[in-house]
């Protein structure tokens, strides 16, 4: 199998595209200091600011998705300076996500380095989401006034930026109290995933689908469909890593539901006893085949995606779905 790194060497879009994701990036962070301006007088000790950006920030394996996110610009045409614009809105997007699972999953992911005094948690994802948002309006004013975009469309933009995010919403709030029962594992798929994860794979496409209209509506159709199955195949592979805490939480997770229907007994053996993060060790009966289907999902999609014009090929495709393992913290099951 092609190795990653060769991939990103022969891929010149998707260099390309990464190139311009870490511009974007940069820009993000500079406004977010910018936004960060703690009122005249106060006490070091209650000031909020903007810590060091980790170069660890801006390495491939952390960045992997948002590069394919900007590679969509390329495959659209869509110039330069909306390129721009649309990379700072898909960090901007990534700041709200990974905020909102930090606060419903008791995680600590970093998008915005904020110091704060304490080890607040809570406050911190807070301070975050509403940073995200003052640059979000930030953003769009100043696109509107170089005459990137029109009033009308920054506009459109604002609250499209709600809007695409309230049916992961929904779905996330079903789950917080916890479910009384394991649905079939397609449906969680084909349903429940389409709306928690798989709609979140459509965020890049949300200013090219609502603003411009000189691009094929065919090609935004056919990236729609890929970036989809791909998603879909990742939360496949986070259900895999997930499962001991899907379960003690009880949330939604396809191994939990096909080890349900089709194993029922090894099922009420997990519930009834302490089940640790690496569950997934244990049931390779259901934990095999559910990481072969992510893989075949996420190769598909990205295939799907070479079609449009990627620039991939094959052996990139099983390269990049290979490594997903790792960006997921699955090394252990490679081979599936």
């Amino acid at each position: 199998m092609r190795p990653l790194t060769e991939v990103w060497r022969r891929g010149r879009q998707l260099r390309r595209a990464f190139a311009e994701h870490k511009a974007c990036m940069r820009a993000v962070y500079a406004m977010a200091g910018e936004v960060l301006q703690n009122p005249v007088g106060t006490p070091a000790e209650y000031e909020v600011t903007m810590g060091p950006i980790p170069p660890a920030f801006f390495s491939l394996r952390r960045n992997l998705f948002s590069v394919l996110f900007m590679s969509v610009y390329f495959m659209l045409d869509i110039p330069e300076e909306r390129r721009a614009l649309y990379g700072k809105l898909n960090h901007l997007f990534r700041a709200w996500v990974t905020s909102a699972d930090n606060l419903l999953d008791a995680e600590s992911k970093v998008v915005l380095p904020l110091q704060m005094p304490g080890e607040s948690r809570v406050m911190r994802e807070i301070v975050t989401v509403m940073t995200a948002d003052r640059i979000l309006s930030a953003t769009l004013n100043d696109a509107a006034a170089a005459g990137v975009i029109s009033d009308t469309e920054s506009q459109e933009l604002l609250n499209a930026s709600l809007q695409v995010l309230l049916p992961s919403a929904a779905q996330e709030a079903t789950e917080e109290a916890g479910i009384s029962e394991r649905p079939d594992p397609e449906y969680v798929l084909s349903t429940i995933h389409r709306y928690k994860t798989g709609m979140l794979f459509h965020i890049p496409l949300l200013g090219p689908e609502r603003i411009e209209s000189g691009i094929s509506r065919d090609r935004l159709h056919a990236l729609k469909e890929a970036l989809m199955q791909f998603g879909l195949g990742c939360q496949l592979l986070d259900d895999v890593r997930d499962v001991g805490r899907d379960l003690r939480e009880k949330r939604h997770n396809y191994v939990l539901s096909l080890l349900a229907r089709d194993f029922p007994e090894t099922y009420a053996d997990c519930v009834n006893s302490a089940s640790g993060d690496r569950l997934y060790r244990r049931l390779p009966e259901v934990v095999l085949p559910t990481a072969k289907r992510g893989l075949l999902y996420m190769r598909e999609g990205l295939t799907k995606l070479d079609r449009v014009g990627l620039g991939i090929e094959k052996a990139g495709a099983e390269a990049i779905a290979a490594a997903m393992f790792k960006v997921l913290d699955l090394e252990d099951l490679e081979y599936a």
